[in-house]
């Protein structure tokens, strides 16, 4: 059984138990949870629950059983472009059809079993299925992604994202044309109500902020610039759905399978072409891009026809 004891941080004092242990250690905030409902958090000799708060200085003990998710397998991906390499992380430009980390269900490749498969160390940092993974793209998105080598830089990294400090950049085809052509969608999202597999814009929601401006109007699409201020699952592709604007090719969110079979698409257009960030190392701005893959180019080439 794995233990953690350390005095609390000045920074943590009054944060609840379950948050901080998912600072503290990089666990989820549900892992989090469980362990102290458990009974596995004491400080200074006393137990905590969940939602109880911490003080500065005082003494914390950490024990917990090992909860194992989906293994990493290694596997050789010829196509996982490998954008930046240096001690703290690694940018890849993710190919669609592959998963950022394992989980219950995928059987496809992932990010973490290549970069397992061409000799890459990872943080350790994190549940086991996603060690050093600090964002997500999904399985049917390509483009940018960075991924933790170091223990410092998946912590600084973690809080550059949850701070709102990354500049993420994607480029989207959705269909029809928005109205405005630049604006700002907020809608917070959670899951759909009726199909646990998907995402909506629910009045219990988290928080969700999308800025979009287009860049290229055709007859049936449009070609959007989208920068996310928050970062929710499938945020993108549910925003633009609620403005009846889908991603091309998204047929989990309403796109005209008509259209998606006449670009010869069988994912959704979508792609994260810029990722910006301080290094965690040397505090210096490091910018990466991403053109567009083949499939996606194809698409554009046919709507310009």
């Amino acid at each position: 059984m794995p233990q953690r004891s350390f005095p609390v941080p000045e920074g943590l004092a009054g944060e609840r138990v379950d948050a901080a242990l998912a600072k503290l250690l990089g666990f989820s905030r549900s892992f989090a949870a469980d362990i102290a409902s458990a009974g596995g958090v004491q400080l200074d000799g006393r137990q905590l629950g969940k939602s109880d708060r911490l003080n500065a200085g005082g003494w914390l003990e950490v024990s917990w059983e090992e909860k194992r998710g989906p293994e990493v397998i290694p596997v050789v991906l010829p196509d996982l472009g490998i954008v930046y390499d240096d001690d703290d992380f690694v940018v890849v430009d993710k190919p669609a059809g592959v998963a950022a980390h394992p989980s219950l269900g995928w059987q496809g490749p992932t990010v973490l079993g290549a970069l397992a498969g061409a000799g890459y160390r990872i943080a350790t940092s994190g549940p086991q299925e996603r060690q050093g993974v600090v964002h997500r793209l999904d399985a049917g998105t390509s483009g940018l992604m960075v991924v933790a080598k170091s223990e410092h830089a998946y912590s600084e990294l973690k809080r550059a994202f949850k701070e709102r400090e990354v500049e993420k950049i994607y480029h989207a085809v959705v269909q029809g044309h928005p109205d405005p052509l630049a604006g700002t969608i907020e809608g917070p999202i959670g899951r759909h109500p009726g199909h646990d597999w998907k995402f909506a814009v629910t009045h219990d929601g988290k928080p969700s902020v999308t800025h979009y401006a287009t860049l290229e109007a055709f007859p049936y699409a449009s070609l959007l610039e989208v920068r996310l201020e928050t970062g929710r699952t499938h945020q993108i592709r549910v925003h633009m759905s609620a403005q009846r604007h889908p991603c091309v090719g998204d047929s989990m969110y309403g796109a005209d399978p008509k259209l998606s079979d006449r670009l010869e698409l069988t994912r959704q257009w979508l792609h994260a072409m810029r990722l910006g960030f301080r290094h965690p190392g040397t505090g210096e701005p490091v910018m990466f891009e991403s053109s567009y893959p083949s499939e996606l180019q194809h698409a554009l080439d046919v709507l310009g026809e």
